[in-house]
């Protein structure tokens, strides 16, 4: 089974926004049993905390329900037990390097927007303090990312 991991800083907005429409895919494509999706955070803000009512409404909107997920915290554990840690800017991407316990491991580290070279953006906003246009911008990067990774998965892993 291959493993994603999903990072944004509190894991109330990006990462759980991002493991939506990934698992959405997942579901549509009937991969739910071969790729399994996560999200955390790398700070401890929010643990145990749903996801922000803004993101789940526009997630919902677009088919991800993002009720069932909880806020947590990074682990070093997941560092070996995820194929792939996906930040959602440079910042939390600083931030799994220098949490990952090995330079191999340091290497499933990558920014998630890697998977949509066609767009200009490299990271994905923090749409927290903003308005709900800010959860749509986050959405449309989001999607369009988790379609490259599954594209990537599928041909890298022959899924």
């Amino acid at each position: 089974m291959v493993k994603v991991l999903f990072v944004c800083m509190g894991n109330i907005c990006r990462s759980p926004m991002a493991e939506g429409a990934f698992r959405r895919l997942l579901e549509n494509a009937g991969l739910t049993e071969k790729i399994h999706a996560d999200s955390a955070g790398t700070h401890s803000y929010h643990i145990g905390a749903p996801p922000d009512q803004r993101g789940q409404a526009t997630a919902l909107r677009r088919g991800a329900n993002l009720q069932d997920l909880r806020a947590r915290q990074v682990t070093e554990a997941d560092f070996a037990a995820f194929d792939y840690m996906l930040a959602m800017d440079r910042d939390n991407l600083e931030h799994l390097s220098v949490l990952s316990p090995s330079p191999e491991l340091r290497s499933r580290v990558q920014l998630f927007l890697n998977f949509a070279p066609h767009l200009p953006e490299r990271e994905v906003p923090d749409p927290y303090y903003g308005g709900v246009g800010g959860f749509e911008r986050v959405m449309d990067l989001v999607e369009a990312a988790a379609q490259g990774l599954l594209d990537h998965i599928r041909e890298h892993h022959r899924i």
